[in-house]
């Protein structure tokens, strides 16, 4: 797989799935997941969220850049999990080309409040899981497993280096 169909894979499954689980590291080692909103622009490696800098989120990530983002739509089997590096963004000019107007919800005084930022999330690895088919090709899945002893696959799972493009294996080896 190249990077760029690492990338549109990955785009394709979180397009239509506009919050997100963001997962940072407390000072005490404990993981912390929120939800937030991916801003909708395409998927390029690099996912961009608002924040407002005073809040606990921007503190952890000046202590620990390591995040997760993760991404769930139940209904069409789709879960990715994106794991990379944050960092805090206070650029004029990407703020001005993100900015929607429900955004006001969170910074009353628009896009100039003094406490507006980015968090940018430069992605290191996806894991997915998709599984397209439908319920009934899913039922027979799960019954051919159990009735030959065989692993219930129901769908595409990879883990993928979004630098490289290279599927890593999942298992350990022997």
């Amino acid at each position: 797989m190249t990077i760029e169909e690492a990338r549109a894979k990955v785009g394709e499954l979180i397009t239509d799935i506009s919050v997100a689980q963001f997962t940072t590291v407390e000072d005490d080692g404990s993981l912390r997941s929120r939800p937030m909103a991916t801003q909708d622009v395409e998927f390029d490696g690099t996912l961009w969220f608002f924040t407002q800098v005073q809040s606990p989120k921007v503190r952890e990530l000046r202590a620990q850049e390591h995040v997760n983002v993760s991404y769930a739509n139940a209904d069409k089997d789709r879960f990715v999990s994106l794991s990379g590096r944050a960092s805090i963004v206070r650029d004029r000019a990407k703020i001005e080309e993100l900015w929607r107007p429900v955004l006001k919800a969170w910074f009353p005084e628009g896009k100039d409040d003094p406490q507006i930022a980015l968090i940018r999330v430069d992605v290191d690895h996806a894991e997915y899981w998709d599984s397209p088919s439908s319920t009934m090709v899913k039922i027979v899945g799960f019954v051919k497993a159990v009735a030959t002893g065989e692993t219930y696959a129901p769908g595409e799972n990879k883990r993928v280096d979004m630098h490289t493009g290279q599927v890593v294996d999942k298992k350990p080896a022997a």
